[in-house]
């Protein structure tokens, strides 16, 4: 059985405006991820890691080269295919935490489940599970709203790994926090994808939480490149 959780063989992504404003992003990514490590995706504003993070995450379609997510090559799969390997293979954390704002904590991790085909009572457990892992069970009840932007971030990552996928991207889960609640979001992150396997590509501005990671890569020029000089 391979180790690799995704491979991607160079993806190239561009945005026609019409000509001759035609503006490439992504200019032939290389990437592999191995399951259980975490890696930084480290890129100024306007490089293109919101579109490699959407890409990567079958959000978004590429115009040119290969991915494969759990061995199952997406490249040229139909839309029902992508959707389901979507919802059983990946989780995303977004920088703005984008919970449904009428739902309770629980019922914005218990919606992905029943989506995906869980029983209410499964999804119920789960959520309820995931929350208290998260130190929230006694904000179970409460709405977004309701919540500090700390806590609102930590439903997003229960809901994002509420179908239990093997891969999770987080796009600046911790931008939008304080360094106090930043550390805590991450470190959550980060024993939660320890303990389940799940492999965790996380982009960041933050240099301190870089070092964390067990690897970091850069986006330049729409390629990656390797910068282990960050963390070491």
């Amino acid at each position: 059985m391979s180790n690799l959780v995704l491979s991607a063989t160079g993806l190239k992504k561009s945005y026609n405006l019409g000509k001759p404003n035609e503006v490439s992003v992504l200019n032939g990514i290389d990437l592999t991820l191995n399951y259980g490590e975490v890696v930084g995706l480290l890129a100024p504003s306007g490089a293109g890691k919101s579109t490699l993070l959407f890409i990567l995450g079958l959000i978004e379609s590429f115009d040119q080269g290969s991915l494969e997510v759990c061995g199952i090559n997406v490249s040229n799969n139909s839309d029902s295919v992508r959707t389901h390997v979507r919802r059983q293979k990946v989780g995303i954390v977004y920088q703005f935490h984008h919970l449904l704002p009428e739902f309770s904590s629980l019922e914005n991790v218990m919606i992905p489940q029943l989506a995906n085909g869980m029983s209410r009572s499964q999804a119920y457990s789960r959520a309820n599970q995931l929350l208290e892992d998260v130190g929230l069970k006694n904000r179970a009840k409460h709405r977004p709203s309701e919540l500090s932007g700390g806590e609102q971030q930590r439903v997003s990552l229960c809901r994002s790994l509420a179908n239990s996928p093997d891969l999770l991207l987080a796009d600046e889960p911790t931008g939008n926090l304080d360094i106090d609640n930043s550390q805590q979001v991450f470190d959550l992150i980060k024993d939660l994808v320890k303990s389940s396997g799940v492999t965790a590509l996380i982009a960041t501005h933050n240099l301190s939480l870089a070092k964390q990671m067990d690897r970091m890569i850069s986006l330049k020029n729409g390629k990656l490149v390797e910068d282990d000089s960050i963390i070491s």
